[in-house]
């Protein structure tokens, strides 16, 4: 029942792209409007299909939350997204970013068919029956979700400051370069700490589970060398005044480690954290 219910949901946000980009050509209100209350619909059904799931997982005798493996993490990332996309639509008013955070939350959701994950739910292995399983998934991920709509905002600024700098009319329908900048740093001032509280709750969990906080597992050192770059993002904007094409380009290099950091270690680095 859940898978259904999250197909529906990546149905659902595939049409509310389609709107999105509908309402980039003819900016019509009502257009916007539309896209962001079926891109809400999708997202309420998405979070069922999470409860749902967490149900059944309990009805099969194993009861976890449902953040265990690959699928489950791609899923929840996939929420994320679009949570946070909803998040910056009420606060800066810029419905636009949907056009971004709908195929973004799209990719996510479909990859495991994709990719030929299974999806059927099974016993947790022994290291991850913990309850610092939920408690760090959700933070890491909320911060992963931040940071996916800060690569876009990132990939938006590259093009917009190149048409303003270049002495051109701005493309239309994005907003200004400087306000992209200032909506980068916002989203990853907002994800900065999750991910924080994710390596932390990340080290708790791994001295409950094998008896150390840290033992330079890959997935461990990715998460660090993450959380270095998005730091040097925040302190390079606080101390030096980074803005503009720098900060976008260290955006990017950051979710490109949030990726890595994700998939590299499960499907091409074998370590503790490896499991799919």
């Amino acid at each position: 029942m859940n898978v259904y219910l999250f197909d529906i949901s990546l149905f659902i946000y595939l049409f509310a792209f389609a709107l999105y980009l509908i309402f980039v050509t003819t900016r019509g209100e009502k257009v916007g409007r539309a896209a962001f209350s079926l891109l809400f619909v999708g997202f309420v059904i998405h979070f069922v299909g999470m409860i749902v799931r967490w149900r059944e997982s309990h009805l099969l005798g194993y009861g976890y939350i449902p953040l265990s493996n690959m699928y489950e993490s791609l899923v929840f990332f996939s929420w994320c997204i679009v949570l946070f996309y909803i998040i910056m639509d009420k606060k800066y008013n810029q419905r636009i970013i949907g056009v971004i955070a709908s195929p973004l939350a799209s990719l996510f959701l479909a990859l495991p068919s994709l990719v030929g994950l299974k999806k059927e739910i099974k016993p947790l292995i022994p290291a991850l029956q913990s309850n610092w399983l939920a408690i760090h998934v959700i933070t890491c991920f909320l911060g992963y979700g931040a940071f996916a709509i800060a690569f876009g905002i990132s990939i938006a600024y590259l093009l917009q400051s190149k048409r303003e700098g270049e002495g051109r009319e701005g493309i239309s329908w994005l907003p200004s370069a400087r306000l992209l900048d200032e909506i980068n740093y916002k989203t990853i001032l907002f994800g900065f700490p999750f991910l924080t509280l994710g390596i932390i709750t990340g080290a708790a969990w791994a001295h409950y589970a094998w008896g150390s906080y840290w033992s330079w597992d890959p997935k461990e050192t990715w998460s660090l060398i993450t959380w270095f770059i998005y730091a040097a993002f925040l302190h390079a904007r606080y101390t030096r005044e980074w803005r503009g094409r720098k900060a976008a380009l260290l955006s990017i290099i950051g979710f490109l480690a949030v990726i890595f950091t994700y998939f590299g270690v499960n499907f091409i680095i074998s370590g503790l954290h490896s499991y799919v």
